[in-house]
C-alpha cells in the first residue's frame, strides 16, 4: 500500500476541528473541512440546486469564507464521489481555494470534464487514488473503502489523524448485490473499528426509513416486464449519474433487439464518460442516434432521458411539453420515471406528469412497480455501519435538522453515550480532542447564489423576489440644475403592481405624493439625487404598504436639465 505525500508539516496539536460548510441542515451542497495543527483537509465541495423563492439563480454554492482565511493551509480537496451536490461547486469555489483535488479515477473524469466547462481543467493538481492506496495531506492521511451507491465507484474516507482515526462515511448504503459486482467494501471497514474509529460522519439522509435498501440489481425484473411488454416507444427518466441503470437498461435493450437512444446534455456527457471509463459498456448497434428516432418502429425505442426533476429546460420536460426535437410521444407510448423526487421539485415534477398525462401516454413510477430504489442508507443499514464501526463519537452529516436529529436517537438507541452524539448545522465548529468532544463556535457559513452573471447578493434576490410578488413602480422626475425645482414629472411605469389604464386616479395621488415629498426637501438636499430618490422611494413605500398591502420595488430616477 503506497503513500502518495502531497504536502508535510511538521507541526503538531491535539485538537481535530470538523468545520460544516454545507449539508447539515439542508439536502445537498454537501461539503465540510477537518483541521488538526496546520493541516485542513476539504471533504467535497457540492451545489445545490435553487427552489421556488431563489428566481433566477442557476445553483447554490457553500460560503468558503472560513477556507479562504487559511487557504495557505489547506492541503486538499478530497471528493467521495462524483455526483453534483458533492463536486458541482468546484468550477466556483477551487479559484479561491486552488488545492490539489484527490478522488478516484471515474470522479476525477467527470470533475475534470466539469472544470473543462471553465477552461479550469488545466490548472487544476488532479491526484488520482483507488481503494486500498493512502494518501498524505501534513500530518493528516486519508484512504479511500468502496461503498455502493447510486454513483459507482463511491467511497468512504477513513482519514488517521495523530489522535485517531475518522471515518467520513460519504453517501452509501449496504448493497449485497451490485450490479457491477464491487461491494460494500466491509471487511476495510471492520479493520478500521478494530483498530478504534476516534469519530464518525455519516450520512443521515433516510434515517427515517425502516429496515433495507432494494438493492439495483432487484430492479432488473420490472424493467424487464415493462420494456419487453411495450407496444409503443418507453422513455426513461433517470438521473444521469445512474450509472447501473443506464448499464441495465443496454442490457435489456440489447436482449430484447432494441435500440437506446440518449437525450439531455449531462446524460449524453456522463453515458461517454462512463463508457470510455468502461464503467458502462454498450455496443453501437444498441445506442442509437436520436436523429433515426423516427425512422424505427415505435416498439423498438428506448429512450434514457435526463431530467427526472422537471426543470424547465430540461430534455424530460421538453419530451413532455412536445417540444423535442428529435423524440415525440403518443398515446401508446410509457414513460417511466426512475427516479427519487427531490424535497423542494415536488411542483415541477408534477407539472411535467401533468403535460405527460395530456400526451395520453402511461406513466410508471416507483409507487407502481420497483423502478427506482435509493442510493442512501435505511435505518437497518446505519446500524450496520455503527457496529462495524464502533466509533467513540458521531457526527450525523448529510440531511435536515430532522434527519440529523433522528440519527443521533438511533446512534444513543444502539448504546453510544449521549455525550458522544453532536448534532450541528452549517457552520458550528466541533472540536475533538483527548477530553472529548464539544460544540467550539461558528464560522461564517451560508449560501451563495450563482446564475449567469456571477455570484448573485441576498440583496438581488431579495429584489427579484419583490418583482415576482409585488411588482415594480419606476418614478421619473427632471430637476433644473440652478432653480432645483421640478422641471417636468413625475412619470411613472409600473409592472406587476396596477393595470395603469384604469388606475389613473391612483396614479394622480401617487404623483402628488412624489411633489409634496420632493417640495418638502431643503434646497441643499435637492442638490443630491440620491438624497431625492431614497425620500420618494421611503415615502411611496409607506403609503403603498399602508394602503395596498404590496411592497414592489421602488425605482426613483432623478434626470438633471
Amino acid at each position: 500500500m503506497g503513500v502518495l505525500p502531497i504536502l508535510a508539516h511538521s507541526h503538531t496539536d491535539d485538537v481535530i476541528r470538523i468545520i460544516p460548510l454545507g449539508g447539515l441542515g439542508e439536502v445537498g451542497m454537501n461539503m465540510s473541512a477537518l483541521e488538526c495543527g496546520e493541516d485542513i483537509i476539504v471533504i467535497d465541495c457540492g451545489h445545490r440546486v435553487p427552489e421556488e423563492d431563489t428566481p433566477g439563480i442557476d445553483l447554490i454554492v457553500p460560503d468558503v469564507t472560513y477556507l479562504e482565511e487559511r487557504v495557505k493551509h489547506i492541503r486538499g480537496i478530497v471528493l467521495t464521489h462524483g455526483h453534483e451536490d458533492h463536486i458541482g461547486a468546484l468550477p466556483y469555489l477551487w479559484p479561491k481555494l486552488r488545492a490539489p483535488i484527490c478522488g478516484r479515477r471515474l470522479t476525477l473524469a467527470l470533475v475534470r470534464e466539469k472544470l473543462r466547462e471553465f477552461d479550469l481543467h488545466r490548472e487544476v493538481d488532479f491526484r488520482e487514488v483507488e481503494c486500498g492506496e493512502e494518501i498524505a495531506f501534513g500530518k493528516l492521511r486519508v484512504r479511500f473503502a468502496n461503498v455502493t451507491h447510486s454513483m459507482p465507484r463511491s467511497s468512504a474516507l477513513i482519514i488517521t489523524t495523530p489522535l485517531g482515526t475518522v471515518v467520513h462515511s460519504g453517501d452509501y448504503k449496504i448493497d449485497d448485490d451490485p450490479p457491477d459486482g464491487e461491494r460494500f467494501d466491509e471487511e476495510t471497514l471492520r479493520a478500521a473499528g478494530d483498530e478504534g474509529v476516534l469519530a464518525l460522519l455519516a450520512d443521515s439522509t433516510n434515517v427515517r426509513r425502516t429496515g433495507r435498501t432494494v438493492s439495483e440489481s432487484e430492479l432488473r425484473p420490472a424493467f424487464e416486464k415493462i420494456i419487453g411488454e411495450a407496444t409503443g416507444s418507453v422513455v426513461i427518466g433517470c438521473f444521469a449519474s445512474a450509472a447501473h441503470r443506464h448499464q441495465m437498461v443496454f442490457d435489456i435493450a440489447s436482449k430484447l433487439g432494441k435500440r437506446v437512444f440518449v437525450t439531455g446534455f449531462s446524460m449524453a456527457k456522463n453515458i461517454r464518460i462512463f463508457r470510455e471509463l468502461g464503467v458502462v459498456r454498450v455496443s453501437d448497434e444498441v445506442l442509437a442516434d436520436l436523429g433515426v428516432y423516427r425512422t424505427l418502429p415505435a416498439d423498438r425505442r428506448i429512450v434514457l432521458s435526463s431530467g427526472s426533476q422537471g426543470e424547465p429546460m430540461s430534455a424530460l420536460t421538453r419530451i413532455a411539453l412536445d417540444e423535442h426535437r428529435h423524440i415525440a410521444i403518443k398515446e401508446g407510448d410509457q414513460v417511466i420515471l426512475s427516479a427519487r423526487m427531490i424535497p423542494g421539485n415536488e411542483r415541477s415534477i408534477f407539472r411535467m406528469l401533468n403535460h405527460l398525462y395530456r400526451r395520453g401516454v402511461k406513466v410508471i413510477t416507483e409507487a407502481d412497480a420497483r423502478v427506482h430504489t435509493s442510493g442512501h442508507a435505511y435505518r437497518d443499514e446505519m446500524i450496520d455501519l455503527i457496529q462495524m464501526l464502533r466509533p467513540k463519537h458521531l457526527i450525523p452529516v448529510h440531511g435536515e435538522i430532522r434527519h440529523l436529529i433522528e440519527h443521533r436517537r438511533l446512534a444513543i438507541e444502539q448504546g453510544m453515550d449521549e455525550r458522544d452524539v453532536v448534532v450541528v448545522e452549517n457552520g458550528q465548529v466541533v472540536e475533538i480532542s483527548a477530553q472529548g468532544i464539544r460544540r467550539a463556535g461558528d464560522c461564517p457559513a451560508g449560501r451563495v447564489f450563482v446564475d449567469g452573471v456571477g455570484d448573485v447578493s441576498e440583496t438581488v434576490l431579495r429584489d427579484r423576489k419583490h418583482l415576482a410578488q409585488d411588482g415594480f413602480l419606476v418614478v421619473i422626475l427632471a430637476v433644473d440644475r440652478q432653480s432645483l425645482e421640478l422641471t417636468a414629472g413625475p412619470d411613472l411605469v409600473s409592472r406587476g403592481l396596477i393595470y395603469l389604464d384604469e388606475s389613473e386616479e391612483v396614479l394622480d395621488q401617487w404623483r402628488g405624493i412624489v411633489r409634496e415629498t420632493f417640495a418638502e426637501l431643503p434646497k441643499e438636499s435637492r442638490e443630491e439625487s440620491s438624497v431625492i430618490e431614497e425620500a420618494v422611494r421611503a415615502a411611496l413605500r409607506r403609503h403603498i404598504r399602508r394602503h395596498f398591502d404590496r411592497r414592489p420595488l421602488i425605482l426613483p430616477v432623478v434626470m438633471e436639465v
